[in-house]
């Protein structure tokens, strides 16, 4: 397996180059995802890449897809480079463990967000009104404190270099319609709670997600990442302190040295000191291998 920062195949068209992935169109109904090492830090492309980090997000998304396929359908057709067209096997040394072929869905117009503990702009926003996208919440919360109940907390998309807005359950059901809203509410929460639960017992706290749904011959099905370190945030169950911030098996390392040498959250972002992008590596792998109980094949 290569490291891979991007990707130029020539055999089917570019149709976009994301902060993370880039996606081929194969034919009219189907696409070629490939998860590149590539790592954004507020909403901002670095120069340099996180090694393996894709093979771990791709494979962390198969992995909870598999996992719940009787719960929601995915779009996923193949994930080994020896059942993706001829045409791209050549490649597989720069395609294997980090890339999937699947049927092209229509994307819904709403990230669903599910909150399990109290953090991020959550956080800020319950300390400013006491409420976090409509939900009203209990006095005397603690940062980073479990919720009672887990928390639907959609927000609108944003082009790249943009950030997403935070909408109500009102709003969000006006754009997709009551009973798509009900559908991906409750496939969001159940998805999330299962997770959760198995996720504790292996010694990660998954403390909010965003999951992404799309229309595939009229039906809702799951896309995109799902419960990875980048659409996640993962915390070390092991010295979990509420009241305070969470380390985690994300970039925050990467956020951190940031933070650390004052960057104003625009590009173009400087280049990381190796030793952050080791301590950002050995992070994305231990929660493959926390998660799915194997090493990651390099």
């Amino acid at each position: 397996m290569n490291v891979v920062t991007q990707t130029n195949l020539t055999e089917y068209p570019l149709l976009s180059r994301g902060k993370v992935r880039d996606i081929y169109e194969i034919d009219a109904s189907t696409l070629l995802i490939v998860t590149t090492d590539r790592i954004s830090a507020y909403d901002v492309v670095l120069p340099d890449p996180i090694p393996f980090k894709g093979a771990v997000l791709n494979q962390i998304t198969l992995f909870w897809m598999e996992k719940f396929r009787d719960v929601c359908r995915n779009h996923v057709l193949a994930s080994r480079v020896r059942d993706f067209p001829k045409a791209l096997r050549s490649h597989g040394d720069e395609l294997r463990g980090r890339s999937v072929i699947v049927r092209k869905a229509k994307p819904l117009p709403v990230e669903c967000i599910v909150r399990g503990y109290i953090t991020g702009s959550g956080w800020k926003d319950y300390l400013a009104t006491g409420q976090v996208s409509g939900h009203v919440l209990p006095q005397g919360l603690k940062e980073s404190e479990i919720l009672d109940k887990p928390l639907f907390t959609p927000s609108t998309k944003a082009d790249l270099g943009e950030h997403d807005e935070n909408i109500t359950t009102d709003q969000a059901a006006k754009l997709l319609g009551p009973e798509v809203f009900s559908q991906v509410q409750g496939l969001s929460l159940a998805i999330y709670k299962t997770a959760r639960t198995y996720a504790r017992e292996r010694g990660i706290i998954i403390a909010d997600t965003k999951f992404e749904f799309g229309f595939l011959d009229g039906r809702v099905v799951w896309i995109d990442e799902a419960l990875t370190p980048d659409s996640s945030r993962f915390w070390p169950m092991d010295g979990y302190v509420p009241g305070q911030g969470q380390p985690s098996f994300d970039k925050q390392f990467v956020r951190d040295w940031l933070t650390s040498i004052g960057f104003n959250k625009q590009p173009p972002a400087p280049s990381i000191p190796a030793e952050i992008i080791a301590q950002t590596q050995a992070k994305y792998l231990e929660a493959f291998r926390l998660l799915t109980g194997r090493e990651l094949m390099i």
